[in-house]
């Protein structure tokens, strides 16, 4: 299994950014996809997941700003993140659970500053 994220950068409060993870190494279109985000000083939280029929469910603190999606096609999972705001800082990595495993990329980092 291969995760690769990409599209991170520094924006300021309010504007948004699309991440993206490149998968490989196992059946993509049967497997549900999550994204992760790590604060500075804090612990994992799950950002949002898509199962492999398209149904989504968010954090709240997320909800009706971030829009995870997939492409089955490009074997991608996307983060389309609008409404940035500070504490949205992070490091955002994709997550595959198979089997009980999780797997993950190497992330990107997310900055919110002005």
């Amino acid at each position: 299994v291969q995760l690769a994220e990409s599209g991170g950068g520094l924006v300021q409060p309010g504007g948004s950014l699309r991440l993206s993870c490149a998968a490989s190494g196992f059946t993509f279109s049967s497997s549900a996809m999550s994204w992760v985000r790590q604060a500075p000083g804090k612990g994992r939280e799950l950002v949002a997941r898509i199962t492999s029929g398209g149904s989504t469910n968010y954090v709240d603190s997320v909800k009706g700003r971030f829009t995870i999606s997939r492409d089955n096609a490009k074997i991608a999972v996307y983060l389309q993140m609008n409404s940035l705001k500070p504490d949205d800082t992070a490091v955002y990595y994709c997550n595959l659970n198979r089997y009980g495993t999780d797997y993950w990329g190497k992330g990107t980092l997310v900055t919110v500053s002005s």
